[in-house]
């Protein structure tokens, strides 16, 4: 709900601040006052046009704030908003800003950061509904009227049964609709993926095997020099130049001389017993050596085909992915491709089988949806008819409206998630006239008391939780003007309720009430809002009746009396 609400330099408002309660809020005060402006500016915090000549004279700019507390019916759908714009505080309430330029810009905010007007809009249809400004009515946009409907209807059970059916439906058919899209193009495709799969599993490609192949090919590439390095190696190690004894028989002495050394000086054993290793490994590097030498191959016919096979992988490699392990699996998931082709056309036979299947439960679900939609819009609009006898409209008519087309489309079995029907709320607002959509009736109070009536039957499902009424009272008397002050009370039990009005028997029923004055203060024309205690409201009241009298005093604390009674019995 609206919790607060700041102005300053907007129209002829200097600076106001206004603190709002739950309930029925009344605002009252001369024609000329400043009551529309307190509207125009929540109206402009939703997204409504602004313009410079809303800047109070010999300002630069107007300032417009609000706070609404986030509605726990809706929270899920405004914090996703909140978040997608990175404007979510972990807050129960949202601020919404707009500030008009003197020039006519205006910038509009969300918790204190500047964001697109669009956005305002688009928060504002889940935060309040304001009666005669249609262009922010959300009962006025055809797409709310399905959910309305099915809320009143309590057709949650049955909906999702049928959305469970339709998912199910929308599942077959992508499979069948893939599948058949691959068997239009099997005849072009199988010969592809038969030549590649067969090309690719002909290679019988092997992870690791590219490395091993490469070490193969550089020794038998390096064979002679490789032989040569080892025999010279080996000759160093084990025979030794003509003038110099082999490095095995020179270690082997050092280790003899330091074996003896350590029998003497018992401190150089670990220097005895590190030589005395050495020359151990260097018989095992001879003897490993030696093993290398033998197995050092010169065979142009095994390089050759070792060359050919990395030929061939460094081919898969450039056809397959770029690796030896990515052509392994494009091959495998190319043979999956090959056997699902082959196995489309009895696939296909299957899901077409399940699809008939799907189908029915799906149109049974949709029937039994519509029967129930249709016996609670025949009750909706029994009641909303009601409701519009009781506000003086006693020839008006409601109805629902069922697409036909929507009906039609359904027997060419084309669903849509919520169902095959497209409704409209439809009206006649005189007796004689032909029923119309909402959004082309008139405005003004026949609009308001119309909203008013729906609003009251819906009360318990329409979810936008502040709800403004101007000019509802226009065309109506004093006893009528009582019982739609009983229907906006009533409605402020699920729902925070704004009325301007000039009927005190209307206003008697506020649960909190401002008087808006229009005061003159060094020649400026100022407007100053102040919220009244029960005294200062009977004082108000008298005014709203007439001249103040003792008898026009009397008929006020009558009305609050009469007003306080009806509530309390609408409460029992």
């Amino acid at each position: 709900m609206l919790d607060e609400l700041r102005i300053e330099n907007f129209a002829i408002i200097n600076k106001l601040e206004i603190r709002f309660k739950s309930g029925l809020v009344i605002v009252t005060g001369e024609t000329g006052a400043g009551k529309s402006i307190i509207l125009d500016a929540i109206m402009a915090l939703v997204g409504g046009r602004v313009d410079a000549n809303m800047v109070r004279s010999g300002a630069e700019r107007a300032s417009l704030e609000a706070i609404f507390s986030i509605p726990t019916q809706t929270r899920s759908e405004i914090i996703e908003i909140l978040k997608r714009e990175d404007l979510d505080e972990g807050e129960p309430f949202v601020t919404l800003g707009r500030e008009i330029r003197g020039e006519g810009r205006s910038v509009a905010r969300v918790n204190g950061r500047s964001v697109n007007v669009s956005l305002l809009k688009e928060l504002g249809h889940y935060l309040v509904d304001i009666h005669g400004q249609s262009e922010h009515l959300s009962l006025l946009d055809e797409r709310s009227h399905l959910g309305l409907l099915d809320r009143y209807a309590v057709t949650q059970a049955e909906l999702a049964e049928y959305q469970a059916s339709y998912k199910k439906l929308t599942g077959i058919r992508r499979e069948l609709k893939s599948l058949r899209d691959l068997e239009n193009e099997s005849a072009r495709r199988m010969e592809l993926l038969s030549f590649q799969v067969n090309e690719i599993e002909a290679a019988q490609l092997k992870g690791g095997e590219e490395e091993e192949l490469d070490q193969e090919r550089s020794r038998l590439a390096n064979a002679e020099s490789l032989s040569s390095s080892a025999q010279q190696a080996l000759a160093l190690l084990d025979e030794g130049l003509p003038d110099t004894s082999s490095a095995v028989d020179l270690i082997g002495r050092a280790s003899q001389l330091l074996a003896s050394l350590a029998r003497i000086d018992a401190s150089q054993q670990d220097l005895a017993a590190q030589v005395e290793a050495v020359n151990a490994q260097l018989a095992e590097v001879n003897l490993d050596l030696r093993s290398y030498l033998d197995e050092i191959e010169f065979n142009p016919r095994r390089l050759e085909q070792v060359e050919n096979r990395l030929e061939l992988i460094h081919q898969m490699k450039r056809k397959y992915g770029g690796s030896v392990e990515a052509a392994i699996e494009y091959g495998k998931t190319t043979r999956m491709q090959l056997e699902n082709i082959a196995n489309a056309g009895e696939r296909i036979a299957e899901l077409e089988a399940d699809e008939v299947a799907a189908l029915q439960e799906a149109k049974n679900y949709a029937q039994q949806l519509t029967e129930k939609r249709k016996t609670a819009a025949q009750l909706l609009g029994s009641a909303v008819e009601r409701e519009l006898a009781d506000l003086s409209m006693p020839g008006a008519r409601f109805s629902v409206s069922f697409d036909q087309r929507a009906q039609t489309t359904a027997e060419n079995d084309q669903f849509t998630e919520n169902g095959i029907d497209q409704v409209e709320f439809l009206i006649a607002p005189n007796p004689g006239e032909g029923l119309k959509p909402l959004v082309k009736i008139a405005s003004g109070g026949e609009t308001s008391r119309l909203m008013l009536a729906l609003k009251n039957v819906l009360a318990g499902v329409d979810f936008v939780p502040t709800l403004v009424f101007d000019e509802i009272d226009q065309g109506i008397g004093g006893r009528v003007g009582f019982i739609v002050g009983e229907k906006l009370w009533h409605l402020g039990v699920n729902h925070q309720v704004m009325c301007v009005t000039h009927l005190s028997q209307l206003a008697a029923f506020g649960e909190q009430h401002f008087r808006v004055r229009k005061l003159i203060v060094d020649d400026r024309t100022l407007t100053e809002v102040e919220e009244l205690d029960d005294t200062a409201r009977i004082v108000e009241l008298a005014q709203m009746t007439g001249s103040m009298s003792e008898s026009n005093l009397t008929a006020a604390q009558e009305m609050l009396s009469k007003a306080h009674e009806r509530q309390k019995q609408l409460e029992g």
